[in-house]
């Protein structure tokens, strides 16, 4: 968000939370992407706060309240007010539980594996509808596709994301394997170091999808400790994953800091690497989505 939608977004979080009997007095910005995610003091809550049309917010907050309930490693709404979504001022507001950071920040690679396998356990367990992740893949195509979306994008480097878009995903689709509810982007900026363990947060992208396609946002070391890997289908899934990150560097509207350095980093491991390679892009993605 800029800074005019920062405050307001922060006024209208501020104003809900006082409203539902939470002393709200002032807010820090713990991330600014799609969403603003925001601390209040001192009811210590978390904020997450987007623009209403994104109306997702509350399969977010359903889908949590599940998990937690599962026993799986997830953030949860906070227990002082009802679990659902607010409106104000143009905003839907959800409230979580504020966990502050214990050290070390990043998380042991064993503990990251063993935190996920937990969640896609709990995740078969639900029959929740969600998009299958080829509508991500093929987002990323229109915008491949769309030059006014992309305009500093040379011709080479948009081909050859969408060559990449296309080898991957037939090398996945012909590797098969089993699918299921998924995070859709569990990589470390989405996992939050708790006393009560690796916690992961940001629902809202779930998809459907090998459970490899989630270890492709992991850092490289976690498929290791991950049992009965398919490490060919991980390799596609990182190469895939890499070129649709990628693409949304490129488009006009992308606000990632420091998104163009990364996006023609990664243009170069692309170039680099053939399609059998494995990427561990973990760490650069690690600041949010920002589609």
């Amino acid at each position: 968000m800029q800074a005019p939608e920062v405050r307001r977004a922060t006024a209208a979080a501020l104003s809900t939370a006082a409203a539902l009997g939470l002393t709200a007095d002032e807010a820090t910005v713990l991330n600014n992407s799609n969403k603003l995610t925001l601390r209040l003091l001192p009811c210590d809550v978390v904020a997450r706060v987007a623009p209403a049309a994104e109306q997702v917010a509350q399969f977010e907050v359903d889908l949590a309240r599940h998990l937690v309930a599962s026993g799986c490693p997830v953030a949860a709404p906070d227990p002082r007010v009802e679990p659902r979504v607010h409106e104000r001022d143009g905003f839907v507001i959800t409230l979580w539980t504020y966990h502050p950071p214990v050290t070390p920040h990043e998380v042991p690679p064993a503990d990251f594996a063993a935190a996920l396998e937990r969640l896609h356990t709990g995740m078969r367990t639900l029959g929740v509808a969600a998009p299958h992740f080829t509508e991500r893949v093929a987002r990323a195509q229109e915008l491949l596709a769309d030059r006014d979306r992309t305009p500093e994008l040379a011709d080479p480097d948009r081909e050859l994301l969408a060559e990449t878009l296309r080898t991957a995903g037939r090398l996945i689709a012909e590797r098969g394997g089993t699918e299921q509810l998924l995070h859709g982007e569990p990589h470390p900026g989405n996992l939050l170091t708790t006393e009560r363990g690796p916690l992961f947060i940001d629902l809202e992208t779930c998809c459907r999808g090998p459970v490899e396609f989630d270890l492709a946002h992991a850092p490289e070391e976690v498929g290791d400790h991950y049992p009965d890997v398919d490490r060919e289908l991980l390799r596609a899934c990182r190469l895939l994953v890499l070129a649709i990150i990628t693409t949304w560097r490129w488009d006009r509207d992308d606000q990632l800091p420091d998104g163009r350095r990364l996006a023609t980093e990664w243009l170069a491991r692309i170039r680099a690497a053939p399609a059998h390679d494995g990427l561990d892009i973990a760490t650069e993605n690690a600041p949010g989505r920002q589609r």
